[in-house]
């Protein structure tokens, strides 16, 4: 069975602070090609992620998108704690309500609400224990709260040579857009 942890960064982060952003759009579409790349070379079953605002919600609709052509496809949503979402704003906590409906499976990894920070690093050894590979969004360049899973995820990979380790950068969103604009201009 191979598994992959999917995240990155949240959206304030990146500076996507509403639906409407139109970065969004090519973030998810980078999403999809590499989601689709792992299930046709690895035989991805699983996207495993833990409800977080931003990569991974919308990592979350990608997969559920994917689920119509690819129904062996599951997603898996652990959190770090119970009612993560508990402070977010309204309309963020029904959208995540809305995507946790549609999750094949979800649990928490902590049965209690936020204590410390040490839920999150629980979180991600367990994400990285329990997965062949990573695909994060990250830049080496703009740190963020990813490169925390990115470090537990390099020494598993020092110790265990099939996991693997898939960057999407920003630099391969600005590509997608391009290549798309350049499509869309040769029908004018």
């Amino acid at each position: 069975m191979s598994v992959y942890t999917v995240t990155g960064y949240k959206p304030h982060e990146i500076g996507v602070f509403n639906d409407k952003h139109p970065g969004l759009e090519y973030i998810k579409k980078a999403l999809k090609k590499n989601i689709i790349q792992l299930i046709e070379n690895e035989a991805l079953e699983w996207i495993l992620i833990s409800g977080q605002l931003g990569v991974e919600l919308w990592a979350a609709e990608v997969t559920l998108e994917l689920q119509e052509d690819y129904p062996d496809l599951k997603l898996a949503i652990i959190t770090p704690f119970l009612e993560q979402e508990a402070n977010w704003k309204e309309e963020k906590q029904e959208y995540y309500q809305f995507i946790l409906a549609q999750a094949n499976f979800v649990d928490s990894l902590t049965k209690r609400p936020y204590e410390n920070p040490s839920q999150f690093r629980m979180k991600n050894q367990f994400f990285i224990n329990k997965s062949n590979g990573l695909l994060i969004l990250y830049d080496e360049d703009t740190l963020g709260s990813p490169k925390y899973i990115l470090e537990i995820a390099r020494k598993k990979q020092l110790k265990d040579e099939d996991f693997r380790i898939q960057t999407i950068t920003p630099y391969d969103i600005q590509v997608l857009a391009e290549e798309e604009r350049m499509e869309n201009a040769e029908y004018w």
